[in-house]
């Protein structure tokens, strides 16, 4: 049986879920954490606005969760377990993981799979089936996040992907500084 309400503690505690190579899941903490911006540092390519302006993609939110939960698995090499996409589907069904989806016409284009408390967006990962279709997840999501009064959208780890949307690294004290203000922050991530 998952135990919904510990797996929560440990987010607020600043760690997150992990399968390592065997497939063992384990807690995981970081000295230095990513964030994306939720203010005017979050940027992104000039050729990502023309694809929004072509409004090629919609987007929803857990429309298809555990598709963008095997969308966000489905590499060469994962640390997201089967063991751990049961997880999150528990942590869907209780209302704190959620799917931010983008769609082409009747198809999962691409996701951002994340857990929210409160104030907080921990995203978990993302991925894509038609190109440039997590870029614009992104976009909307920030826009979503920022609609709802969010303060911490946190990337985890620091890639050349999120790099090119103005992600920055902080460390650990001020990470947990950060995140303590947005558990402090009441937020919905689906409006009422």
């Amino acid at each position: 049986m998952i135990d919904i309400p510990s797996i929560i503690q440990g987010y607020a505690h600043g760690n997150f879920l992990m399968a390592d190579d065997y497939q063992q899941l384990a807690w995981y903490s970081s000295d230095q954490r990513t964030l994306i911006p939720l203010d005017n540092r979050f940027r992104y390519p000039k050729s990502l606005q023309r694809v929004l302006n072509k409004n090629t993609f919609s987007v929803a939110i857990n429309r298809d969760f555990v598709g963008v939960c095997r969308g966000c698995a489905n590499r060469k090499t994962t640390w997201i377990s089967s063991e751990l996409i049961d997880i999150y589907i528990e942590l869907n069904r209780a209302g704190w993981a959620y799917s931010f989806e983008t769609w082409h016409n009747d198809q999962l284009a691409g996701g951002i799979l994340g857990i929210v408390i409160r104030g907080a967006f921990i995203g978990e990962s993302m991925f894509f089936n038609i190109p440039e279709a997590s870029k614009v997840a992104m976009v909307k999501l920030v826009e979503h996040l920022r609609s709802q009064n969010f303060v911490l959208f946190d990337a985890q780890m620091q890639n050349p992907h999120l790099q090119r949307f103005g992600s920055y690294i902080i460390d650990n004290k001020e990470y947990m500084k950060l995140l303590s203000q947005a558990l402090d922050t009441q937020c919905n991530f689906i409006s009422k």
